[in-house]
């Protein structure tokens, strides 16, 4: 009897993309005018992050960027 890997294959991969993506919680953002965001980087730690954050302001000093917890992200994917 065959079997519908296709399925079982699909949900393996989703489920390794989650758990891959809730590996870097910590994320910088660059602030656009109007509210808007755009996620620049991701890291697993907040030391990273900070130290990556202090490069683009070195950078770009015009831009305006924050280290961010994105836990709501975590919810979404489980």
């Amino acid at each position: 009897m065959t079997q519908n890997t296709n399925y079982q294959e699909s949900t393996l991969k989703s489920q390794a993309i989650a758990y891959k993506e809730r590996l870097n919680p910590w994320a910088i953002t660059r602030l656009l005018p109007d509210m808007q965001r755009v996620t620049v980087a991701r890291f697993r730690s907040r030391s990273d992050a900070d130290g990556h954050v202090q490069l683009l302001r070195q950078l770009i000093p015009d831009g305006s960027f924050t280290v961010v917890f994105d836990s709501q992200r975590e919810e979404v994917m489980m």
